[in-house]
């Protein structure tokens, strides 16, 4: 082993051993998650397909007809799958730390190991539910494919992003309040609701409009959605503002989880 001359470890091998720790975790997280087995991780994937396709048939047998295009399953689609993209990142980052805490008693683990681990396992998940999602729709005759496929990729990567941040600073603060876990589901349906996934934002009065902004879940499917549709969300589309608040969310987070690491590890 490379040791630099006082003795500690080199860069590379202090990534090395970083990189065999989150391996390890992640792992764990596989075992447990998927409960170690096929079956577990396509009921993984299977869990956020049924949200999305149950969501679908709902509003389909309703008849609510598509504000945008043609095709009223792809425009809730759009607005389905990058919340969810958002939701999923952010729960279960939240909750990893409460599921492995037994790991903190080895030295070498820190809470951000378990953060990191679990979000990178989710940015997995994440992309075979999304190529589920699309492979389905093909079966189906829906054209799943955007006009800017560049934008609708860097739509999801910024859900995923907000929903890392918002992770962190929960599963922070529930690392030392546990029923955090539970305020902030009932905070997440509140997201849903005020996020535009079953309206079109420019299409409110303009106090509305003006307040909705603020919700950065709501700007990533605006976001999503103006991959899709031509000229779509241009009264309240602020890209730099949801990537601003996201990098704000994450630095917070990692900021209060080293103020907080000691009372977290007892």
């Amino acid at each position: 082993m490379s040791v630099i001359a006082d003795g500690r470890l080199s860069l590379w091998e202090t990534m090395k051993a970083q990189g065999r720790i989150l391996h390890a975790i992640m792992l764990r997280d596989v075992r447990t998650r998927f409960f170690g087995s096929a079956f577990g991780f396509l009921l993984a994937v299977a869990w956020p397909l049924s949200h999305i396709f149950i969501l679908l048939a709902i509003n389909t047998l309703i008849g609510r007809a598509a504000p945008y295009g043609d095709s009223a399953a792809l425009w809730f689609a759009t607005g389905i799958v990058p919340f969810m993209a958002f939701n999923y990142m952010a729960r279960f980052t939240m909750m990893g730390l409460a599921l492995n805490r037994p790991l903190l008693a080895f030295p070498v683990v820190n809470v951000t190991d378990i953060l990191f681990a679990r979000a990178i396992l989710e940015l997995l998940n994440a992309g075979v539910v999304i190529l589920t999602t699309m492979l389905i729709f093909a079966f189906l005759g829906i054209d799943f494919a955007p006009i800017d496929l560049v934008q609708a990729c860097l739509a999801i990567g910024a859900c995923m992003l907000l929903g890392f941040g918002f992770g962190i600073v929960n599963g922070v603060v529930a690392g030392i309040l546990p029923f955090w876990m539970t305020g902030y589901a009932l905070f997440s349906m509140l997201m849903w609701i005020a996020s535009g996934v079953l309206f079109v934002p420019d299409a409110l009065p303009d106090v509305a409009r003006y307040y909705l902004s603020f919700n950065p879940a709501l700007q990533g499917i605006e976001w999503m959605r103006s991959a899709y549709y031509e000229s779509y969300g241009s009264g309240v589309l602020d890209k730099e503002y949801m990537l601003g608040f996201s990098l704000i969310m994450l630095f917070f987070g990692l900021g209060l989880e080293r103020m907080l690491r000691g009372r977290i590890m007892q």
